[in-house]
C-alpha cells in the first residue's frame, strides 16, 4: 500500500544512500590508517604474533603511496560530522512523515 511512498514525498531514500556511502568512506579511511601503521601490511595479526614471540615485527616494504596520518584523521573527523548530520536529517524526514500520516 505504501510501497515507494517515502521516496516520493521526502528525501529519505537519498539520505539513506548518503549514510551508506559515508559508512563506506569511513571504512576506507580506517583501512588506510591501519595499513599506514603497519607499513603496508593488510592486518595486525603479523605484528601481534611477532610481539608475542619477542621478535621485531615483519616489514614487507614501503606502501605504494606514503599515507599522511594527519590528513586521514582530518578526513575521518569530517566524515563523522557528515554522517551525524545526515543521520539527523534522516531522523527529521521520518519524523515529518510520521506527523503528516498522523494528521490525516
Amino acid at each position: 500500500m505504501l510501497y515507494g511512498f517515502i521516496g516520493r514525498v521526502s528525501a529519505a531514500t537519498e539520505l539513506k544512500q548518503a549514510l551508506d556511502i559515508s559508512g563506506q568512506r569511513t571504512r576506507l579511511i580506517a583501512d588506510r590508517v591501519a595499513k599506514a601503521s603497519l607499513d603496508g601490511e593488510s592486518g595486525f595479526a603479523a605484528t601481534l604474533e611477532a610481539m608475542d614471540e619477542g621478535v621485531e615485527p615483519p616489514v614487507i616494504g614501503e606502501p605504494a603511496e606514503p599515507i599522511d596520518l594527519e590528513s586521514e584523521m582530518v578526513a575521518l573527523a569530517d566524515e563523522q560530522l557528515r554522517f551525524e548530520t545526515t543521520a539527523r536529517l534522516l531522523q527529521k524526514a521520518y519524523q515529518n512523515i510520521r506527523l503528516s500520516l498522523r494528521d490525516r
